[in-house]
């Protein structure tokens, strides 16, 4: 209960001194924006040159995906274009092509990689084999940003 009370106050508290702060840069004639008292003049901006700016695509993605469904390129999606990459998608499943999927071939991958793993061929994984197991996680390239121009 105390805890709610202190948090209540300390609330009104923050609220009083905000209405404070800018009440008082309202009367003093201060700027209460930081970022336009912290801009350049116009005309330095005007004389600065535009940085290399990447070209904008009038493609947009949307219109990308579109695309690669539309494989007749007739402006329209048809069931069988829309359903194509499934069907790709199941017959690398299909494994002996009977049009069937069971429950072995659709888990084929995770059968491949256990018996990959076990390397006693027991049919049980020991705590070092499944550590084996365990998915390689790609590195994430760090962002690089291109160096500001410098005023020499």
């Amino acid at each position: 209960m105390w805890r709610y009370l202190a948090g209540g106050v300390a609330a009104l508290l923050l609220v009083a001194g905000g209405w404070l702060i800018v009440g008082g840069q309202a009367h003093s004639g201060a700027p209460t924006n930081v970022a336009a008292a912290a801009r350049p003049s116009d005309t330095a901006v005007q004389s600065a040159p535009a940085p290399d700016l990447p070209e904008v695509s009038d493609i947009t993605r949307a219109h990308r995906r579109f695309e690669r469904f539309d494989r007749d390129r007739d402006g329209k999606v048809t069931r069988a274009e829309y359903l194509e990459p499934r069907r790709k998608a199941f017959a690398k499943l299909d494994r002996d092509g009977d049009g069937e999927l069971s429950f072995d071939e659709w888990a084929a991958r995770t059968v491949d990689r256990f018996a990959a793993a076990d390397r006693d061929r027991s049919g049980a994984l020991d705590e070092k084999e499944f550590a084996a197991t365990a998915p390689k996680r790609k590195a994430r390239a760090a962002a690089r940003c291109p160096e500001p121009p410098h005023d020499d």
